[in-house]
């Protein structure tokens, strides 16, 4: 597995960021992305350990184009501006 991503909905949004990334840490996995369109960001968890990931990288939307370099020496390459926005003043 190369890269694991997960879009935050209303009800989620702690376990998106808070319970996943340690879940996903000490398994193993290299990439764990999460996409939140109510705040309008990607972030990106990369180094896993036993309990979580090293580094997040956040990338707002209206920032172009987001390069996710993955472990196997490809780079996977995120537009979240073609992404469908929730209707404002949701959260």
């Amino acid at each position: 597995m190369l890269l694991i991503a997960e879009v935050v909905s209303l009800s989620s949004t702690r376990k998106d960021y808070d319970d996943c990334t340690a879940k996903y840490g000490p398994y193993g996995i290299p990439v764990y992305v999460v996409v939140d369109p109510y705040a309008a960001e990607v972030v990106v968890h990369i180094w896993p350990t036993g309990a979580g990931y090293i580094v997040a990288h956040t990338h707002k939307y209206g920032s172009g184009k987001l390069p996710i370099e993955l472990t196997d020496g490809r780079t996977y390459t995120f537009d979240p501006d073609e992404l469908p926005q929730p209707d404002a003043g949701v959260r």
